[in-house]
């Protein structure tokens, strides 16, 4: 049996025979004896928010509002809402960045913006600029979560911006459920979700995927994330092992490659790092009726951009990553 009636305010781990978020006797039900979403839901007010008309009014200058969700963490997907802002932004878009990783918040440091505070304005909370045309709403944090929320997309003035990305925590929890109750009101775009190729983190993004279903969010498509090790030859340490332990042979190694092999230096190392012989997010997403936006392969030089709050699309480094980004959000600017 079904839970809720289908009106799209049940959470994916709800009990079976959950009333719903919004009804009267969401979390006092018997069927709510035991769900992790309990308390929230009985103390939660019920019926329409009075708030979500402010939130309409000020998310109207937004044009279009991109969710990104993971089904585990650490598959990647802060440093991909990151770079996806900053490859808007050179677009010549207007982007802003909004962070609801409550719990564990990335886009700060990933911006270089750790340490920034926001001001406060006749207009609401300002946001702290990146550059001329990409911003980040870098606000205190808090343990009543749904209420940060609800402030970051009534209080924030993001003034006139054609894309408003939202990094939101990995899993389906009650952020998901606050985000996507507030943004459907102003005409949510969908969401892209982030994962890894091994099946332990897929079976996650199937959920994640569901979730989306039931609560009507489109999904723009599936990022597979740190698809195999890709990094220049040049790019690469070598170590020579012996009783005493290992020793550095990079500097040996190179030169040998350039008199003997110069053409070598310009070739890109491979490997394969998680296991994705049963066909990845690719094939999941054949199975699961969903876009397939493409892979991003692991890169050092991509980590060291993130660590260092710049975009890995300003200079040469990020030489296997920043192509395989662009190539997405290309495809999922056509598909808008």
């Amino acid at each position: 049996m079904e839970n809720g009636g289908g009106k799209g305010d049940v959470p994916d781990d709800a009990n079976e025979h959950c009333p719903g978020t919004q009804s009267e006797e969401a979390g006092k039900a018997d069927a709510c004896a035991g769900c992790p979403n309990q308390q929230i839901c009985a103390t939660a007010p019920k019926g329409p928010d009075p708030d979500v008309v402010a939130i309409v009014e000020r998310m109207a200058t937004v044009k279009h509002k991109i969710l990104v969700l993971s089904g585990k963490g650490g598959v990647g997907k802060s440093t991909f809402s990151a770079q996806l802002s900053f490859a808007l932004a050179e677009m010549e878009h207007q982007v802003g960045l909004l962070d609801i990783d409550i719990c564990g918040p990335s886009i700060p440091k990933m911006l270089g913006l750790e340490g920034q505070d926001i001001h406060q304005s006749n207009l609401g909370w300002s946001p702290v600029y990146v550059e001329s045309n990409l911003d980040d709403a870098v606000i205190w944090r808090g343990p009543r979560k749904n209420g940060l929320i609800k402030q970051f997309l009534k209080d924030v003035d993001w003034g006139e911006i054609d894309y408003l990305v939202v990094d939101a925590p990995p899993g389906t929890s009650d952020e998901h459920i606050s985000i996507v109750q507030y943004l459907q009101a102003t005409g949510i775009d969908g969401a892209i979700i982030v994962t890894t190729p091994q099946q332990v983190s897929l079976i996650d993004v199937r959920k994640e995927i569901n979730f989306c279903k039931k609560v009507g969010v489109p999904v723009l498509g599936v990022v597979e994330n740190m698809s195999g090790l890709r990094l220049p030859l040049s790019d690469l340490r070598f170590v020579k092992s012996g009783e005493s332990g290992e020793t550095d042979a990079t500097e040996w190694a190179l030169n040998y490659i350039r008199e003997k092999a110069p053409e070598l230096l310009s070739v890109v190392a491979c490997s394969e790092v998680f296991d994705s012989s049963k066909g990845g997010a690719e094939k999941m997403c054949i199975e699961m009726g969903v876009p397939f936006l493409g892979k991003v392969p692991m890169d050092p030089q991509l980590c060291k951009a993130a660590e260092e709050g710049r975009s890995c699309f300003t200079d040469q480094k990020c030489s296997t990553s920043a192509p395989a980004l662009q190539s997405i959000v290309k495809k999922l600017i056509k598909t808008e």
